[in-house]
């Protein structure tokens, strides 16, 4: 079995070193129930990482979308909005 996989029996036993895994390695610990995995264990540090990371994309997506329906103002408009 990878190093990243344990079944939840581990968890239970091994909930430390669990943690420990996952805020060494930067990377998540898949916990698998009857062989399949159920859950995913992740350090706070690459969790906020991630989280970061989507709210980036979401921003970006929304000014595609923004640009896509003609939503956009140009550059001198902008600073003259923003001196009112």
């Amino acid at each position: 079995m990878p190093e990243n996989i344990h079944p939840i029996s581990f968890l239970a036993t091994n909930p430390n070193d669990v943690v420990k895994q996952a805020q060494a390695s930067q990377q998540p610990v898949m916990i698998t129930i009857d062989g399949k995995v159920e859950a995913v264990v992740q350090d706070a540090v690459s969790y906020q990482k991630t989280q970061d990371q989507l709210t980036m994309l979401r921003i970006l997506a929304f000014g595609r979308q923004q640009i896509e329906e003609g939503k956009v103002t140009d550059h001198h408009d902008f600073v003259a909005q923003l001196k009112i």
